[in-house]
């Protein structure tokens, strides 16, 4: 067994000098030391980092460097023990070392140390740039560290998905530059995925970037400013209020970025007051360095930007949550080009327009991967022969992501907020008066007392009987999840109980800062990387909120975001000491020890299935029953599409279970008002939403006012309503083969969200396309993500055919075709081949155990599927409790054949009606959620055979 955790004993060090003294004194040949899990190689080039090669199974190896030779470091928080084949050959021939495992083989140089691998084949995979790992000293609060470098070479056609999620919109991230920094927005999962099947686990707990190691900075930088009168130096700066010009002035930057910054704003023109201000920048730009330039608006509220005439950037974000927006420009030295940045604001707001140089040359087309601060460089490099299989090695790293109970794949109903239980109770019983299925319903924050934040209490004057208000919740056969932050008041028991055992971060309560609610009250978050802090986290919640029932908990604002808008020198102040030592180098990693407490906590308490839905994730937090969800995102049309590669590269890194805002989180004024011009698109937007919604790992409706109550945005009897109820229904029939696809998330480390590359790889076309993904691997879903759209291009991967879900119409593959879409269905094609188990619509899941299963074979290709079932609640399947039934289509005989049975479970049905349903071609019925069946079997667990009749009437099975 590879213990991830394993630390050097303190008078390793010394002995460590002392061996390499002796080696310094050897043969070349003595350079190389080999071990029971690998090799470590001390070059002979002057300044190269000794380098140490672990093998952590066939197709897993750990790299580290270290200039020192210790190899110490802080335990990995992301790792898990491995209990792998190590087994692995090593030979010298001249300057390299090469090891060899069934899977893959490295090469590492004795000149320098830089490191290669290839697969069993001997092709390429990854290979170090020679001379690409380098160290910088760093001090943080009395602790050494290194900023560490890692450059890689990558070829021109290679692709890299992954890293977590983020919200520019790219699905190919090769070119791009990614900072992994938790933030509202963002997720930082330091994973990677490249398109010649390999995989790079980063096991750095610190802000990393990938791409150019340089961060973003504040104009002027390198570029020359000039105003608009062509003096050189600033920009010029229109401020106006309420339409009418205030002042004009000279600014240096637009540097209003973080919550300091505001200071800056003019006496004659600050924002509040409930004031419209707008700004108007304006001059030209001209580069120092020719080159592509990185350039972000960094911007929240209405903003603007043009570059010589042509409109870039045009966004809207809620005053608090501001992000960036990216673009690229191709400038060259003594070119002077126009700028002109608009900005439309009430509320004290936020904008930066930040910029970076070009890489130089040498680096542009690297891959590199670099992080703030760390002991030595380590990461680990997954062979697979697909993605798949590089995925599946991630979680044999950092664990199993664990099965959510199976109703949490049915639909949520959230609201910020349910004000008063009869609000939350009211909700749940129109559902299901009107019989639109669920089976969550979520109360977020501030059912306590208005000056008891973190005291887990309910406010008795709204919510009077929370006992009573569970137990209804349950009648009505659903769930509730409950909000639950890692933030507290100091006047509640709960924070002087953890800041008494040194869990509290106190500065923000030291420096005065108050929240946002009601006059403003001073707080503080809690420090869970130690055992007993999360220990005393769980029993709080425990003794107040778990023992009356609750069944999930939303954890929020786990970045931690402890204040909005702070500077990161700040973020990092406020939350440091940790238990493991400063703030900077685990500024990522908080997500982790704070859901494993309560995941922990929870499981040990009744063993039903825990389920957490956080909003940050990071590597290893799928073992501790975690979905995670896109943030505070606005309601607007291009937030809508930057939820496709948001979702899908986080589902490549890794994490299986993610879901958004249906709908999106924050509104702008002309939908909170209800303004009849805009309420068409209002409801437009959330049936978009809706119909994408229905076909993410998790389907869940939230955000802001307007309500979101599917009848709150349109009334029944709209195309709107009847596109939503729909979809919901849809969802629920499509169960079985949901709920197989999560099962398979554990037993096979499935993806559910996935990249057309994973299943096209062969097919150059897919690499960069980002608005088209596959759920399952049935379902080709294109989301619609323009007002007033009724049809949109829809490329079809190439090597199949594929049925269009809505008609049964067949298209070839490897084309873009003009897919329709009208108002009340989103374009959705299933690849020839498909077998989608289904079942008849129920209002929650499993409300019918035994209900009939309609299998749905898409002909035109041999196909295969396994329907996997369980209880649903419990952990009997770690155990081998679960079944699966083997469902496979033979396109040449014409013939269904459903298998064995395959495993037990406790309440498994013996017995089920099983339909059978082929598309071979148009169908008037083909998206109907519960039509007639072509035939119809009853199925005992033994096999059986269903052939194909092309009229369509039953036919009669034969025994298998």
């Amino acid at each position: 067994m590879h213990h991830a955790n394993r630390c050097l004993p303190p008078s390793l060090p010394r002995l460590l000098a002392l061996a390499l003294l002796a080696v310094a004194a050897s043969a070349a040949a003595q350079q190389v030391t080999r071990d029971a899990e690998g090799v470590t190689v001390h070059p002979s080039a002057r300044g190269a980092a000794p380098v140490r090669l672990q093998v952590i199974d066939r197709g897993i190896v750990r790299v580290s460097a270290d200039p020192t030779g210790a190899f110490q470091r802080t335990p990995s928080l992301m790792r898990v023990p491995v209990q792998g084949d190590t087994g692995f050959t090593l030979e010298q021939r001249g300057d390299t070392v090469q090891l060899k495992t069934a899977r893959m083989t490295a090469q590492v140089s004795t000149v320098d140390g830089h490191v290669g691998f290839t697969d069993a084949q001997g092709t390429p995979l990854l290979a170090e740039v020679a001379g690409g790992r380098s160290f910088a000293p760093l001090q943080v609060e009395g602790r050494h560290y290194l900023s560490l470098r890692q450059r890689f070479v990558s070829p021109p056609d290679e692709a890299f998905y992954g890293f977590g999620q983020h919200q520019q919109g790219w699905m190919n991230q090769k070119g791009h530059d990614i900072e992994l920094l938790q933030s509202n927005l963002d997720m930082a999962v330091p994973y990677l995925v490249s398109s010649r099947n390999y995989g790079i686990l980063w096991d750095n707990n610190a802000i990393t970037r990938f791409g150019d190691p340089r961060g973003l900075q504040p104009l002027p930088a390198t570029l020359r400013l000039y105003d608009a009168h062509g003096k050189p130096g600033a920009l010029t700066a229109h401020y106006a209020i309420d339409g009418k010009p205030v002042l004009e002035r000279r600014e240096a930057d637009i540097g209003y970025q973080y919550i300091k910054d505001l200071a800056k704003f003019p006496a004659a023109a600050k924002p509040g007051d409930k004031r419209r201000m707008q700004v108007r920048w304006e001059g030209q730009i001209e580069a120092e360095r020719g080159g592509t330039h990185t350039f972000s608006l960094y911007a929240s509220e209405y903003s603007r930007l043009w570059v010589d005439g042509k409109l870039l950037v045009d966004r809207w974000r809620q005053n608090w949550n501001p992000w960036h927006h990216e673009f690229a420009l191709q400038l060259q030295p003594g070119q002077r080009h126009t700028l002109k940045v608009e900005w439309d604001l009430i509320d004290p707001s936020y904008i930066a327009l930040l910029h970076r140089d070009p890489l130089p040359a040498a680096e542009a087309g690297d891959l590199s991967l670099w992080s703030e601060a760390g002991q030595m460089i380590d990461y680990y490099v997954v062979a697979g022969d697909n993605a798949d299989q590089v995925i599946a090695g991630y979680r044999t790293l950092t664990g199993k992501a664990v099965l959510l109970p199976k109703w949490a794949y049915g639909f949520w109903q959230s609201r910020e907020r349910y004000k008063t239980q009869d609000e939350l109770l009211g909700a749940l019983a129109e559902y299901r008066r009107r019989q639109l299925p669920i089976d969550n319903i979520v109360l977020d924050w501030s059912y306590w007392p208005e000056n008891a934040w973190g005291s887990h209490a309910f406010d008795r004057a709204r919510f009077p009987d929370p006992d009573g208000m569970v137990n209804t919740v349950h009648a009505s056969h659903a769930q509730l999840m409950i909000s639950v932050w890692p933030k507290f008041y100091p006047s509640t028991d709960h924070y002087k109980e953890l800041d008494a055992a040194g869990h509290i971060y106190r500065r923000n309560v030291e420096v005065g800062e108050l929240d946002w609610i009601g006059k403003g009250y001073t707080n503080a978050f809690y420090d869970p990387y130690a055992a007993d802090a999360q220990a005393i986290y769980w029993r709080q919640i425990d003794e107040k909120l778990n023992r009356k029932g609750i069944d999930a908990w939303w954890l929020d604002a786990d970045e931690p975001d402890v204040h909005s808008n702070l500077d990161i020198a700040e973020r990092k102040a406020r939350t440091t000491p940790t238990a493991l030592g400063p703030s900077t180098e685990f500024f990522n990693a908080y997500p982790l020890p704070h859901t494993h407490g309560v995941y922990a906590g929870d499981r040990a308490a009744d063993g039903k299935r825990v389920f957490i839905l956080s909003r940050k994730g990071y590597a290893g937090i799928q073992r501790n029953a975690v979905a995670v969800w896109s943030g505070d995102i606005a309601s607007r049309w291009e937030d809508m599409r930057e939820q496709i590669s948001a979702g899908v590269n986080l589902s490549m890194s890794g994490l299986p279970n993610w879901t958004f805002d249906i709908g999106g989180f924050a509104v702008e004024k002309r939908y909170e008002r209800q303004d009849p011009a805009h309420l068409p698109e209002w409801r437009e937007l959330n049936t978009r939403w809706f119909q994408f919604g229905a076909f993410v790992p998790l389907f869940r409706s939230h955000g802001q006012f307007p309500y979101r109550e599917i009848w709150n945005i349109a009334p029944e009897g709209t195309p709107y309503y009847a596109s939503m109820a729909y979809y919901s229904r849809l969802r629920y029939a499509l169960l079985p083969y949901i709920y197989t696809l999560a099962g398979d998330t554990y037993h096979h480390d499935g993806v559910m969200m996935r990249g057309l590359p994973m299943d096209f790889p062969h097919d150059p076309k897919v690499a960069d396309i980002d608005d088209e993904y596959l759920f399952g691997p049935a379902f080709l879903v294109a989301p619609v993500t323009r007002f007033g759209a009724t049809s949109r291009k829809v490329y079809l991967p190439a090597g199949t055919s594929w049925i269009d879900f809505n008609s049964g119409a067949r298209h070839a593959g490897g084309q873009t075709i003009d897919a329709a879409a009208p108002l009340q269905r989103m374009p959705l094609f299933v690849r020839a081949g498909a077998i989608v188990p289904m079942t008849q619509v129920q209002q929650y899941v499993d409300q019918i155990p035994d209900a009939p299963l309609t299998v749905v074979v898409y002909t035109g290709a041999d196909g295969r599927f396994s329907l996997y079932e369980d209880d649903g609640t419990g952990y009997g399947y770690e155990q081998g409790e679960f079944s699966r039934i083997p469902l496979q289509w033979d396109q040449a005989r014409g013939v269904l054949r459903i298998g064995a049975r395959e495993g037990r479970w406790p309440g498994m049905q013996d017995r089920r009606t099983i339909h059978v349903r082929f598309v071979d071609g148009p169908r008037d019925d083909a998206g109907v959620l519960e039509p007639a069946a072509d035939a119809s079997v009853e199925y005992r667990g033994q096999p059986l055979e269903v052939p194909r009749k092309r009229t369509g009437h039953a036919v009669a099975a034969r025994a298998g």
